[in-house]
């Protein structure tokens, strides 16, 4: 997912010397992704968010060998995304796809961190690492632990979330608005999982 937490993740790790990145990501650039996704401009408008990236991350480092996929994941080819992979960066909102992703992961016991809830957050401050057992306040890391315990899986994966009540959503002539995001959240949540990574492919504790 390169959104707003997973296009500042791809950026970092590129920008702190990963060789090799695969960017996976179905959607395109829209109005609404501007104030807080990095590839967003108005300039890449229509554009695929993984043909941006990848011109982007190939304009900071050319030696950097970006893959693309424009691919929607789900549980029929999650697996298929972590062939090679030495760190899944996992920053996708779809609940269904998002399982998929983490339950292949943690089968196929291949390193992860996930960005968890940062829609609704205005304290990056608060935001912090855990196993995903340790979670509490997020709604989004209540759904992820419900949905992996029907598959056994209750601890083990790494996650970044935030320990802030969510805002309510905004209602507006009686309509109950879309989740709403502000700029410096999701970028935080993405320097934070960006961090874990580099940390931890160069031997790092955490």
């Amino acid at each position: 997912g390169l959104g707003g937490v997973g296009s500042y993740v791809a950026e970092m790790v590129v920008r702190a010397g990963v060789g090799h990145i695969r960017l996976v990501d179905f959607d395109r650039v829209t109005t609404s992704n501007i104030n807080r996704q990095l590839f967003a401009l108005h300039s890449t408008l229509g554009q695929l968010k993984a043909d941006v990236a990848a011109a982007r991350l190939a304009d900071i480092n050319p030696f950097c060998r970006c893959e693309v996929c424009r691919q929607r994941i789900d549980a029929k080819n999650a697996v298929e995304f972590l062939v090679h992979t030495d760190y899944l960066a996992d920053a996708i909102d779809d609940i269904p796809a998002k399982t998929a992703l983490l339950r292949a992961a943690v089968v196929n016991k291949v390193p992860v961190i996930s960005a968890m809830g940062a829609g609704r957050r205005i304290d990056p401050s608060l935001l912090a690492i855990a196993d995903i057992s340790a979670t509490s306040v997020c709604p989004l890391a209540r759904i992820i632990r419900r949905e992996l315990r029907r598959y056994g899986i209750e601890h083990g994966l790494r996650v970044v979330y935030s320990k802030e009540k969510p805002l309510p959503q905004a209602v507006i002539s009686g309509e109950v608005q879309p989740l709403g995001s502000v700029s410096f959240v999701p970028s935080a949540m993405g320097a934070l999982m960006a961090s874990v990574i580099i940390r931890e492919l160069a031997g790092f504790e955490i």
